[in-house]
């Protein structure tokens, strides 16, 4: 599907659902949005818009990494956003010149869709121009990610409060799945973060100069971004070296408790396993009072270990 939107130049506007050659023409200014579009569409990247075939290539080949690359007459875009469910990435193209923008996805996206609904409601577009258009869509995008991570900090809290009282497994299982969520969201934001600090930066971006301290806002959006990521994965780590100690000193404790309990019988198995022996000729085995003899010596000697290792320690 293909929206086109012209600006005229007493700031009128019009809406087309076709690539209308007429209107571009005698417009001020005018954006493309090309939704999910057909095989048809797309061939209007070349035959009617006229771009270089290298930027249309990366149209069709999603998941490019961000980027951004100068042609002779307009500047080509490309950025990612994410769905708040799957965390599946999601490509937005942009193709940007004074004159124009064009935005192209395979995805309905509500970053392009609001930003279109708010310019037909606006009712002073005078100061709207391509480069603002791109500013406001990669507003919603960057904006998007904030409850994102806000809602995997409270997760996250809740694994290391653990209310419910969740078993250790459980626990390590749930927290793996969010550092891997942090992850994706890293890989996400970190690449767009670079594209607009190049941004920013760039001496061949006439239009940025314009609209400098909204692209810097964006720009310090990715940097708080950034920063949650790295502060949340250093807490999940934190907790998860907690929970592997935790698991480790109940293990050692386990161990000790078995150990001391091979301790005491240790000596008693001895016992026993000497006076089991078939010999006939076995010293005290005619003792009237071997058997009780034998038996206060190994309860006496119970008794002794477990007051000496208690003494020890090893009772905790």
């Amino acid at each position: 599907m293909i929206q086109l939107m012209t600006i005229a130049d007493d700031d009128t506007l019009h809406t087309y659902d076709h690539i209308n050659q007429t209107a571009i023409k005698e417009a001020k200014w005018w954006w493309a949005d090309f939704n999910n579009p057909t095989e048809d569409e797309i061939r209007k990247l070349d035959t009617e818009l006229h771009f270089h075939p290298l930027a249309i290539e990366d149209c069709l080949y999603s998941m490019q990494r961000p980027k951004l690359d100068y042609y002779d007459d307009f500047a080509f875009f490309v950025t990612h956003t994410m769905g708040p469910e799957t965390f599946n990435q999601y490509e937005i193209d942009f193709f940007v010149s004074t004159r124009f923008i064009v935005t192209f996805h395979f995805e309905p996206l509500t970053e392009i869709q609001a930003t279109w609904d708010r310019m037909n409601e606006h009712t002073n577009i005078s100061k709207w121009d391509p480069y603002h258009v791109f500013y406001k869509v990669m507003d919603h995008v960057v904006d998007n990610y904030f409850p994102v991570i806000a809602e995997l900090e409270d997760l996250i809290t809740e694994v290391d409060e653990n209310t419910e009282n969740k078993s250790m497994d459980v626990l390590l299982e749930n927290l793996f799945e969010l550092r891997h969520q942090l992850l994706e969201l890293r890989h996400a934001i970190h690449p767009i973060r670079d594209l607009f600090y190049r941004i920013l930066y760039s001496h061949r971006l006439k239009g940025i100069e314009e609209h400098r301290e909204y692209f810097a806002d964006i720009y310090d959006h990715l940097l708080k971004l950034s920063e949650m990521i790295n502060s949340n994965r250093e807490i999940s780590n934190d907790i998860r070296d907690n929970f592997i100690s935790m698991n480790s000193y109940q293990q050692n404790k386990v161990i000790q408790i078995l150990t001391v309990i091979t301790s005491i019988f240790a000596p008693l198995t001895f016992i026993a396993g000497i006076y089991g022996m078939n010999f006939v000729n076995m010293p005290e085995l005619n003792w009237h009072f071997g058997y009780l003899i034998v038996m206060v010596i190994m309860f006496a000697l119970s008794i002794g270990m477990i007051i000496w290792f208690k003494k020890k320690g090893w009772f905790g």
